[in-house]
């Protein structure tokens, strides 16, 4: 069995656990056990490690970095929205937030799987140092806003359910909710600005110039600005709540364009990711 058939099993057993962990926590909310929720993250851990396996076997089969293409990036981007939840959900030790954060996950590796799985040799442009760094980063800081997103759309949902002691328990209190998404959010803007910062250095060492407004790269522009204004009226006009928490949603909606939309419809320099 040569190694690309053993990153597709790896690969198809994460997307399959991802979409099992996901009905696993719906069925938490269902049925309001908790047990479900606690299986739920048991089903991610497993299928995280096998999407850990797969990244690694096909870094050994390409014989670089796998983060040069569409493929590469979004089962990257996947991964990396899962390993943003399990450091989360650990450090805030709320189950329920998988309910909101699995569908993202689902939908980027779904995403992923459609896409061509070729292994190609890098284009000379991509072939730096700064590619494991400039993308890395931009793998935390999206999968971080993926699940501040998740969070923001619990808390906009949170008064649907009632308030009786297992949602209580699940869901956390709005003020937390909202306290968590903003910190998470700042999380991932550290490793968007950074990502900023290596996109710059790297394009100038590739192409002579730091910046050019290519299509990726304005908005990225703009995706970093809608994060900077999130975080300029949280601590400078208190902005909390439910603006907040759209504002959040935006953001991450923006940012998917960034990624799917901008290589869909705007040719780019950066097309091939």
């Amino acid at each position: 069995m040569n190694l690309l058939k053993v990153e597709n099993i790896l690969f198809y057993i994460s997307l399959f656990g991802y979409l099992i962990s996901m009905l696993l926590f719906i069925a938490l909310f269902v049925n309001k056990t908790e047990k479900w929720g606690l299986r739920g993250k048991n089903v991610l851990i497993l299928a995280f490690v096998a999407h850990t396996l797969a990244l690694g076997v096909r870094w050994v089969n390409a014989g670089r970095i796998p983060l040069s293409n569409q493929y590469e990036f979004a089962t990257a981007f996947a991964w990396g929205v899962a390993l943003c939840y399990l450091i989360f959900e650990r450090k805030y030790n709320l189950l329920a937030m998988g309910t909101f954060v699995t569908p993202i996950l689902f939908l980027i590796i779904g995403y992923a799987a459609m896409r061509d799985r070729t292994v190609r040799p890098l284009m000379p442009a991509l072939d730096s140092k700064w590619l494991a760094v400039h993308v890395s980063l931009a793998i935390l800081s999206y999968g971080a806003f993926a699940v501040a997103a998740g969070i923001s759309g619990m808390y906009l949902m949170r008064d649907k359910f009632n308030s009786d002691s297992f949602f209580s328990k699940s869901m956390a209190e709005k003020d937390q909710l909202d306290l968590i998404a903003y910190r998470i959010i700042a999380f991932g803007y550290i490793f968007l600005s950074l990502v900023m910062i290596t996109g710059a250095i790297w394009a100038e060492s590739a192409w002579g110039r730091y910046w050019a407004w290519d299509p990726k790269e304005t908005w990225s522009f703009i995706t970093w600005i809608i994060y900077s204004i999130y975080l300029h009226l949280r601590r400078s006009r208190g902005w909390e709540g439910k603006r907040a928490a759209i504002f959040a949603i935006v953001g991450f909606i923006c940012v998917i364009f960034t990624y799917v939309g901008v290589n869909t419809l705007l040719p780019s320099l950066h097309s091939y990711a």
